[in-house]
């Protein structure tokens, strides 16, 4: 795997959201854009302009933050959604299409020369007004695969700086997900970035699957929020990049834990027990056999990220078993 600097595009402010009960409020998510900015993140998806005044509230006060990250807006190919993006002050804006069958059945009545017809235009309607577009496409994971790359490369010749693949119900594994988004790398000029969903647990480990078939950037969420079963945690893709890859990915990985606790406060959704515990709460483990060897050697039975990379810490704890 290259050793290339992979951008980190955090979604907590769009998807997570859309994580059941959680709604939050201006504050939170201006204090939200502001850690994640401090930390490093590339990039933001602050939400959707189009859903409503609160919402497109809240995207012009980030907007008004002035800072370093770059911000996008999510939208549907729709004119009227663009228009709201502009509304919000945004410079960059992602537009979503349907490229699996049953998708464009329920969104496009099944007329694919209907949608991309329609994407076309709103791209250009975007471009006309000074906007970068990305382009994503949602249930790649069940588009067929020519299809998928016709639709990515269509995108690319009318001006998307990006393509998403997106495996929007949580559906692939890390195997497939290579062979998929490798083709995508192989044909396309621009890059390709990363959108998975955990419904198998598999969110964080198909995200890397893409990485390693050369996928540019991911999208996150803090604490894995997100529909459903939640998105690829930042905490997880970071740290994975960063201690098996060696992939820095630019972002002050000790202040993990204090972002993760802001979001769980603000999202009332603090992680189970065990879940991503070393940054979260400091990591309980009983070792048996294993102590002795624990402590000589540094590491020799965790992998798992110390104090000095995540500001946290291990608990040992002591049982019957220890030091046989």
């Amino acid at each position: 795997m290259k050793n290339y600097l992979v951008q980190i595009n955090d979604t907590t402010l769009r998807d997570g959201e859309q994580a059941a009960g959680i709604a939050f409020s201006i504050e939170e998510k201006i204090a939200i854009a502001t850690f994640l900015n401090s930390i490093g993140v590339q990039e933001l998806e602050v939400g959707i302009p189009a859903m409503g005044q609160e919402e497109a509230e809240a995207i012009r006060a980030i907007t008004r933050l002035g800072l370093n990250t770059h911000l996008i807006g999510w939208n549907r190919a729709n004119i009227s959604d663009i228009q709201a993006s502009l509304n919000c002050g945004l410079q960059r804006v992602h537009i979503s299409i349907p490229v699996s069958n049953i998708q464009i059945a329920a969104k496009f009545h099944g007329q694919w020369r209907v949608m991309l017809d329609r994407l076309r235009d709103v791209i250009n309607f975007a471009h006309d007004h000074g906007l970068s577009v990305s382009v994503g496409g949602e249930d790649s994971s069940r588009a067929d695969e020519s299809f998928l790359l016709d639709v990515a490369l269509y995108a690319q010749a009318w001006g998307a700086f990006r393509f998403r693949f997106c495996d929007t119900v949580g559906i692939l594994d890390p195997l497939t997900t290579y062979n998929k988004v490798r083709q995508l790398v192989d044909y396309l000029s621009i890059p390709v970035e990363m959108h998975t969903h955990n419904d198998l647990g598999l969110a964080t480990a198909n995200a890397l699957a893409g990485i390693q078939a050369g996928a540019l950037s991911v999208n996150t969420t803090v604490n894995g929020l997100g529909e459903r079963a939640g998105n690829a945690a930042l905490e997880e893709v970071v740290m994975a990049l960063k201690r098996i890859y060696g992939i820095e990915a630019g972002i002050d990985t000790k202040r993990l834990l204090e972002l993760s606790r802001l979001v769980a406060r603000a999202s009332n959704c603090p992680s189970p027990p065990g879940k991503r515990s070393w940054v979260k709460t400091p990591l309980p483990t009983s070792q048996g056999s294993m102590p002795t060897g624990f402590y000589r050697i540094p590491l020799p039975t965790s992998r798992l990220p110390r104090k000095r990379w995540v500001g946290n810490a291990v608990l040992y704890s002591v049982n019957i078993l220890d030091g046989i």
